[in-house]
């Protein structure tokens, strides 16, 4: 039986993504877009790597395995239009969730990204960027709550789904407690001191993340974390899902979703928060394109203990259109394996198994954030 006959035509949404870029690259630009490590040394002699001149070289009319040098000669032959209709059109995505508050440079918004392949677009509010917002157009510590909470309201209007990106400010270790008024007008003071002596405006304040956190929960969209992986300024051992026990605790009676992106190499430790509380959901994002073939047994290990409808597909692509076709591809792949292997030594059926990869594909991701059906 062929691995992905169970996910041939299944649709996928995506239920956490960034846009791309609109500029043709050369190729440091390229190979520092390509991972999360922003540098361009050994970027091609990696999982990343061979993944992109397997699956990617041929739908730019080369021959599969071809030489870097040949791949980004033909990617800049066809140009990035051409070369991002190609790699996107194969994605099967019909819907993406996307992130809009990291733009280091000039990328597609949620209704470009979508325009691109006919798909549907929503977008997701990071609460760290209304914050740094609310202080730059002038907040007092006094005031700060009441313009954090306008913010909130008016960005999300028409938004799905929030974010935190506490992992990169403040670690997991997150207090489950809502801060009081006084400690939120305290840390604020606190920041303002430090943003006038350095001129650097980044929420980096446990109590202010807390208090983003908590003020998110109130507006009662889903909640994303960064979980796991992520650049250099992720410090690792502050990111495993499980320091976020206490806070899953407190929250929990809320029914309020809480969605664990990305996980890797904590992907078993998400898997059972995901079994153990009711509100948790997890996905594997960015860790799907960056582990390349390996992709289909870490798929198998967060699956030991996540329940299969709690399980969602995120690419985390940012830039290159070759980590959606990537993402997409490597995940299928990866769910096809285990779900036939399944079925190969009859632990569930054929149909049970065709079912869950739907789920897991974009029914759950539409139950959790309440999606329209496609």
């Amino acid at each position: 039986m062929p691995v992905l006959s169970l996910l041939d035509g299944v649709e996928l949404l995506d239920h956490h993504c960034h846009g791309v870029v609109r500029r043709d690259l050369d190729r440091p630009s390229f190979e520092r877009l390509l991972t999360e490590a922003g540098a361009a040394d050994g970027v091609f002699d990696s999982q990343i790597g061979f993944a992109v001149r397997r699956w990617c070289a041929p739908l730019l009319d080369l021959a599969t395995h071809a030489s870097p040098d040949d791949y980004l000669a033909r990617r800049a032959e066809l140009g990035v239009d051409e070369v991002t209709r190609r790699l996107l059109g194969t994605t099967g995505i019909t819907a993406y969730l996307v992130d809009s508050g990291f733009e280091p440079e000039p990328i597609t918004s949620p209704a470009e990204l979508a325009g691109l392949t006919g798909a549907s677009a929503y977008e997701v509010v990071r609460l760290e960027r209304l914050a740094e917002e609310a202080v730059l157009c002038g907040a007092s510590a006094e005031g700060f709550a009441d313009d954090v909470r306008r913010l909130l309201w008016e960005r999300s209007r028409d938004a799905v789904a929030l974010k935190s990106i506490a992992a990169y400010r403040v670690g997991l270790a997150i207090g489950p407690e809502r801060p009081s008024a006084a400690e939120v007008v305290a840390a604020t003071e606190r920041w303002l001191t430090i943003v006038d002596e350095s001129g650097d405006v980044r929420c980096a304040d446990e109590v202010l993340t807390r208090f983003l956190i908590w003020e998110g929960l109130d507006r009662g969209l889903p909640l994303q974390f960064h979980v796991g992986i992520g650049d250099s300024d992720v410090d690792l051992h502050r990111c495993d899902p499980l320091l976020l026990t206490p806070l899953l605790r407190a929250t929990e009676p809320l029914g309020v979703p809480v969605m664990l992106l990305h996980n890797y190499p904590y992907h078993r430790h998400a898997g059972y928060l995901a079994q153990v509380f009711s509100h948790v959901y997890v996905d594997v994002g960015l860790a799907t394109h960056n582990i390349g073939r390996a992709a289909g047994r870490m798929i198998a290990e967060i699956l030991e203990l996540a329940p299969f409808g709690k399980f969602l597909f995120s690419s985390d692509a940012f830039g290159l259109p070759e980590l959606y076709h990537l993402g997409s591809l490597l995940f299928r792949r990866g769910l096809g394996e285990f779900l036939t292997g399944g079925i190969d030594s009859g632990d569930w059926s054929r149909a049970d198994a065709a079912r869950v990869a739907r789920m897991i594909c974009h029914e759950n991701a539409r139950r959790a954030y309440r999606l329209p059906p496609s």
